[in-house]
């Protein structure tokens, strides 16, 4: 009997669990240890922004943007409807409207294109999100925010060492969120980052933070007491998280470049079933360098979906689907606003099938992945 494929493998570089032990003999576990602080250091120099910020999850990093541009009730923020639900929890959290705007059908990022006429006297900022790690066309939104004077928040949760026109993703709008979740590709299990990218807002990032004091300036000896300063609450991670991402972003280049192998082997393989019309392949403008964070199909229109996953696990191969577009679900309608026709998200969110990848995947596994669902298709 062969080995099933695994959807997913979390990565250890070797050093993760001597890290964790180090933080223990440092005396430090609660958060902003050495760890920490390496990681911050580190991640400012990989993206560019002006501060990095370690937090307990990408959720986290999410809420805090929010909190940053002070979403108010009735605000709104324009953004995908094809997202994780933390995009727009985020905004209704502090009372907000996510707006949902439709996707490009070539990279399923929202289309920069319908932005602008979802704009009304209520928008106060853009989410792109960047899904699997290929950017959206950041110029136009950057151009579409500075001419309305609207925030740029950038989730970035899948683009970790992904960039447009050679910027890293996170690092182009106001603010962006990062995810090390166990099934991104530099992981903590849960873990995520802030970055700044305005050196004005450093000081209120680190206040919200902290619980909403000043904690971070009396650490570095610039008050002589912290004091409740402003709302915010407990958003970093413990040392023994930052010990284990250390690890991980130390490997951080060569992890990219075996999950951009394997990607592009996927790419290679799937050729021939793309050009008999089974499927679509994912398509990378060429200004954007994406992460090899996934890899998906999106299977023609014939295929019943469930069907093809479960005779994929049936055969050892387990692949699934990703989200349900928020706009269709009982939370979406309750909170949010759609501008425009959804025909592209309902369309491929209904067809797209994500294939096991992780690093270090073996290139015979991939092989069977693809004899499989070339069998499934072809039956």
């Amino acid at each position: 009997m062969q080995e099933v494929v695994p959807f997913n493998r979390p990565y250890m570089t070797g050093k993760e669990l001597y890290n964790i032990a180090q933080a223990h003999f440092n005396g430090c576990l609660a958060g902003d240890g050495p760890y920490t602080k390496k990681c911050h250091f580190l991640l400012e120099q990989m993206t560019g922004a002006s501060r990095a910020l370690l937090t307990h999850s990408c959720t986290a990093a999410l809420e805090m943007q929010s909190l940053l541009v002070n979403i108010q009730p009735g605000d709104e923020v324009i953004m995908p409807s094809y997202t994780f639900v933390s995009t727009a929890n985020a905004v209704v959290l502090r009372g907000g409207v996510p707006v949902f705007v439709d996707i490009r059908p070539d990279t399923l990022n929202i289309n920069e294109e319908l932005i602008e006429e979802a704009i009304t006297p209520k928008t106060k900022a853009i989410a792109p999100v960047h899904y699997a790690g290929v950017a959206c066309e950041m110029d136009r939104i950057m151009q579409i925010a500075k001419y309305h004077k609207l925030k740029v928040l950038e989730d970035a949760a899948q683009g970790f060492m992904a960039t447009y026109k050679g910027k890293p993703l996170g690092s182009i709008g106001h603010l962006g969120a990062l995810s090390f979740h166990e099934t991104k590709n530099i992981i903590s299990g849960e873990g995520g980052a802030l970055l700044v990218n305005d050196p004005a807002d450093i000081v209120q990032a680190e206040i919200i933070r902290e619980k909403g004091t000043d904690r971070s300036r009396f650490f570095r000896g610039e008050i002589d007491k912290y004091t409740w300063q402003d709302v915010g609450s407990s958003f970093l991670p413990g040392e023994l998280i930052a010990a284990f991402l250390w690890a991980q972003l130390e490997e951080a280049n060569e992890i990219t470049n075996q999950r951009l192998l394997s990607w592009q082997r996927y790419h290679s393989l799937l050729l021939d079933l793309e050009q008999q019309g089974l499927l679509m392949r994912p398509q990378v403008p060429e200004q954007c360098r994406h992460n090899g964070h996934m890899y998906y199909i999106i299977l023609d229109k014939r295929f019943d979906r469930q069907k093809v996953l479960a005779d994929l696990k049936e055969n050892g191969v387990r692949a699934v689907f990703h989200y349900v577009p928020l706009h269709t679900a009982p939370a979406g309608q309750k909170y949010c606003r759609v501008h425009g026709g959804m025909q592209v998200t309902e369309d491929l969110s209904e067809r797209l099938i994500r294939l096991p990848l992780w690093f270090g995947i073996p290139f015979e596994m991939q092989v069977r992945t693809v004899e499989v669902l070339q069998k499934v298709l072809q039956a």
